[in-house]
């Protein structure tokens, strides 16, 4: 829980000299996180004549209204600090607003899902997942957000979105796991699905689990690799689909891959397997890892997702991945045919289920979840309203503090004092690692 403040002057003081210096020290380390926000010659100094000053971030409101739309449910957000934007996505519709929450643009003409997303500072480009199930097609949606300037720009013809193909993804989706000889399609009531595998949702941008290159060449690990997680089908009869899967991608040479979204004709281009397949044991859940989100304040892993059905497990709906720990080759739980993978442990906190082993947290994040890198988090808050008699979908991002307590690990920012950072002791047992720092339906 968060410290209280012991009260006084010099207590009150304390604190700031203390959330003042953290702010630094988290600019000075977060790496490829914040470039160019916080760094560069001259930072800090007095400053002589033409000495450089990056320009500081807009600070970030306890609130930010995504507004009311004809579209499917909120998926997903992601917000660039460093100009300003938020970015919303409604399964079909793709919405830009500023810190006020004003609309600035949006992308439409989705007939896929558009699901997670997540801004990539190393592009200044907001990525999300994109599944057309039907046409057994999964990709990365790229957007140029500079290019995002009005309502209703179209995603074929505007030129505001690329994709890349996910072969890995259709692979395990189309496969005939029951031998028949025949796929059943987008259905949860069947054998097939390999890990029950129903498309992809969560992505995030993070360092490599292996903390190594994924080439396998020597050298620094890469530290800013696109990670994707399946959509998990809710099965109760099989034993295969208890765990989460999550790919890891460098894209440092996807531009060759990408696209024009093309919906009329699904194109292929994208890398034939991931750098990297994990798996992690969290029970089966209600179409996987919703939201997927780094914490570079913790190096840990959130994963957000609707509450699973099997009895035996806890059914939680947040799990936190140890960044603290490397994965290790283990068995895959519940495979038809015996096999190893790359298995990354949760964090032993939160509320624990001893016959399964499983820690997790029941919260929201479900709709959004965003890091702030900084003990903060942006949730997402769908609801509905009717205006005009036509019945629209709301997002909001809500800003709130990791508390760890359980069974919620958050609590509501209601106003924000200052744009810092959390006290390290607000993650209980979990400090953060100085290596680190840098619908139902779908």
């Amino acid at each position: 829980m968060r410290r209280q403040i012991r009260g006084g002057l010099t207590a009150l003081l304390t604190t700031a000299v203390v959330a003042a210096g953290a702010v630094t020290a988290s600019a000075e380390t977060a790496g490829t996180a914040h470039t160019g926000e916080t760094s560069g010659p001259g930072v800090g100094q007095a400053g002589g004549q033409g000495a450089y000053k990056p320009a500081k971030p807009p600070e970030l409101p306890a609130t930010v209204d995504g507004g009311a739309w004809k579209a499917g449910h909120v998926q997903g957000m992601a917000v660039d600090r460093r100009k300003g934007f938020m970015y919303f996505s409604f399964t079909n519709l793709l919405v830009k607003t500023d810190l006020t929450g004003k609309p600035v643009g949006s992308v439409t003409g989705f007939t896929g899902h558009l699901g997670d997303l997540d801004f990539n500072t190393g592009d200044g480009r907001v990525y999300g997942s994109l599944e057309y199930k039907a046409a057994k097609a999964f990709y990365i949606a790229i957007f140029d957000g500079d290019r995002i300037t009005e309502m209703d720009m179209d995603a074929q013809t505007t030129g505001v979105v690329s994709t890349v193909h996910l072969q890995e993804v259709v692979d395990d989706y189309t496969a005939d796991m029951d031998g028949d000889g025949v796929f059943d399609g987008n259905t949860a009531n069947t054998a097939d699905h390999r890990y029950g595998c129903s498309g992809i949702d969560g992505v995030a941008f993070g360092p490599a689990f292996d903390g190594r290159r994924p080439d396998g060449g020597r050298g620094p690990a890469r530290t800013h690799l696109l990670t994707v997680a399946y959509g998990v089908y809710a099965n109760t009869t099989r034993q295969d689909n208890d765990n989460q899967v999550l790919l890891q991608y460098d894209i440092r040479r996807w531009k060759k891959y990408e696209r024009p979204l093309t919906e009329a004709d699904p194109h292929t281009s994208g890398p034939g397997s991931p750098d990297g397949k994990y798996f992690s044991y969290t029970g089966n859940t209600t179409y996987g890892v919703q939201n997927l989100e780094y914490d570079a304040y913790t190096g840990n892993w959130l994963l957000a997702a609707y509450k699973g059905t099997k009895t035996r497990f806890p059914n939680y709906s947040l799990f936190v991945i140890d960044g603290s720990r490397r994965p290790v080759t283990g068995p895959v739980s519940g495979q038809p045919v015996p096999e190893r993978g790359r298995l990354l442990p949760l964090l032993a906190r939160g509320l624990h289920h001893p016959p399964t082993g499983i820690h997790g947290w029941e919260s929201t994040g479900q709709y959004g979840l965003v890091s702030l890198d900084d003990g903060r988090y942006y949730l997402a808050e769908a609801g509905t309203v009717v205006e005009d008699g036509v019945t629209k979908q709301t997002g909001k991002a809500v800003m709130n503090r990791w508390t760890g307590g359980t069974p919620t690990p958050f609590t509501p920012v209601a106003a924000v004092a200052f744009d810092g950072v959390t006290d390290p002791s607000d993650y209980v047992g979990h400090l953060p690692h100085p290596g680190h720092l840098g619908h139902p339906g779908e």
